[in-house]
């Protein structure tokens, strides 16, 4: 089992930069692939970002890439996002998730966070 919490969501402006966190714990922890994900109101779940276990490898949205950068420190079991260059269109829930595999398909992540709020506004 993993359990995951985030936090860093808020309201921001366009242009403006957040960090997201998401900090793991349970017993595997820090040997699982982590993602990030997010859910703009009436949209479907759409991938963000996805580390490797050993943080050495990352894989970024198109939507998203040179803006947002994904991110863990396994002494403290937390993955990061940094947002950059915020849009009106980044806002969503993002939500972090936990995997055995390497992956972008929110259907192979067992472990989900809450979510967080980022609200970009014009």
């Amino acid at each position: 089992q993993v359990q995951l919490v985030e936090s860093g969501g808020g309201l921001v402006q366009a242009g403006d930069s957040l960090t997201l966190s998401c900090v793991a714990s349970g017993r595997t922890a820090s040997d699982v692939v982590m993602g990030w994900f997010r859910q703009a109101p009436g949209k479907e779940r759409e991938f963000v970002a996805v580390i490797s276990r050993l943080g050495r490898t990352t894989l970024h949205a198109d939507s998203v890439k040179g803006r947002f950068t994904i991110s863990r420190d396994r002494a403290k079991n937390t993955v990061y996002l940094r947002l950059n260059s915020l849009k009106q269109e980044d806002t969503a829930v993002y939500y972090c998730a936990a995997s055995s595999y390497y992956a972008t398909e929110s259907r192979k992540y067992n472990y989900w966070g809450q979510g967080t709020q980022v609200t970009v506004s014009s």
